[in-house]
């Protein structure tokens, strides 16, 4: 059987890296998965979803030379709300009217402004009972 890019194979996992798994083919050739290639969800570690040993089928990517570029995720089925149209359902309609604000901004405004002053005002206080009280400075 040949080995051609885009074909679908099986294989034996045989030694897991920190950067991907080397899997054994037909006539002792060995394809690299790339730690990229092993799942659609983010991988940290290869050893969560293989294990030596394990038989698996891979897609062919590429066939360089001796290297052989493998991919687990690509050869899965593609699962049916990933055709491209549950993104755009996904995506926020800016065209549609926001929930309306419970006060205006003249509200807010005033309201910052009320708890500003307050704030300042005990601020000085403190401050001011630290310093000695007002006005009181040293003489030279």
């Amino acid at each position: 059987m040949t080995m051609e890019a885009g074909s679908i194979v099986e294989g034996k996992v045989t030694r897991i890296t920190n950067f991907g798994a080397f899997v054994e083919l037909d006539e002792g050739k060995v394809g690299l998965i790339h730690i990229s290639e092993v799942a659609d969800v983010y991988v940290n570690d290869v050893r969560d979803f293989l294990s030596e040993g394990d038989t698996v089928q891979v897609k062919v990517l590429n066939i360089d030379g001796n290297k052989i570029a493998l991919s687990l995720k690509q050869a899965k089925p593609k699962p049916p709300e990933s055709d491209g149209q549950s993104f755009k359902n996904r995506r926020p309609d800016f065209r549609r009217p926001q929930r309306q604000l419970s006060a205006s901004f003249e509200d807010k405004l005033s309201k910052f402004l009320k708890d500003s002053d307050e704030r300042l005002t005990d601020l000085k206080r403190k401050t001011d009972s630290k310093r000695g009280g007002r006005g009181s400075r040293r003489s030279d």
